[in-house]
């Protein structure tokens, strides 16, 4: 693994893919402990409103404060975190490990930024794990605009409407996608009859605050998680 060139290729795109990242048996052991506490068909715990406005359907869980084993694995990968130390230097913070569950035929989630973009060296990263196929047949692959993270706020529009430039992936078991947290990114709707999975081990760059994805941008509006606010409508 070239880690000098996965951090200047993420540097300069915003994002970083490597297929077969991890190993099988984790990933299926992932996906087995998804299964387990999900089922088929979870109730979102957002409210509609939220999920009216940012046209996002996603069911969180975070599995690292049940300690389920697999996760932990997960979290303590010295690769990744070698990576990761690649990317931001020493000094990087845990934020959380989330995993993020879309039913058959949910929305997946519409274009945002996980935060602010007004302070370039104020972001989370990313660390995607997907520990199942993401199929096109079955949709719910991740989209992103290669370099945005450097071209400021997400532009208002159509939340689900397409931008110049976009790229879409298609990852597979083991796949890990790095995403700095100003890279306008969403998931297309899951159109098949398989539910999507993927779990976001999520970090902070050294000297920004733990709290900086509290406020999100989406193309019709800002919104702040911990008080279940629109702190700005945007128009077209």
């Amino acid at each position: 693994m070239d880690k000098e060139k996965i951090a200047s290729d993420f540097w300069r795109e915003g994002y970083a893919v490597l297929h077969d990242f991890f190993d099988t048996e984790l990933m299926d052991a992932c996906t087995d402990a998804i299964l387990d506490h999900y089922g088929v068909d979870p109730q979102s715990k957002h409210s509609d409103a939220f999920v009216r406005a940012s046209q996002t359907e996603v069911v969180s869980w975070y599995p690292l404060e049940e300690k389920v084993s697999p996760f932990v694995q997960l979290d303590r990968h010295s690769g990744l975190g070698e990576l990761t130390s690649s990317i931001l230097g020493e000094g990087w913070r845990d934020m959380c490990c989330m995993v993020m569950f879309s039913k058959s035929g949910s929305a997946g989630q519409a274009w945002h930024q996980d935060c602010l973009p007004e302070t370039a060296e104020h972001f989370n990263l990313n660390r995607l794990v997907y520990t199942h196929d993401i199929d096109p047949e079955n949709g719910g692959e991740p989209v992103v605009v290669p370099g945005s993270h450097r071209k400021g706020t997400l532009p208002p529009g159509d939340p689900q409407g397409d931008l110049d430039g976009r790229q879409v992936f298609q990852p597979r078991k083991g796949t890990l996608l790095l995403l700095h947290g100003h890279t306008f990114h969403r998931v297309l709707p899951v159109k098949g009859t398989q539910w999507r999975a993927s779990t976001n081990l999520r970090v902070v760059s050294r000297g920004a605050p733990t709290d900086v994805t509290d406020v999100a941008v989406y193309r019709n509006m800002v919104y702040r998680f911990s008080t279940h606010e629109v702190v700005e409508e945007r128009g077209e």
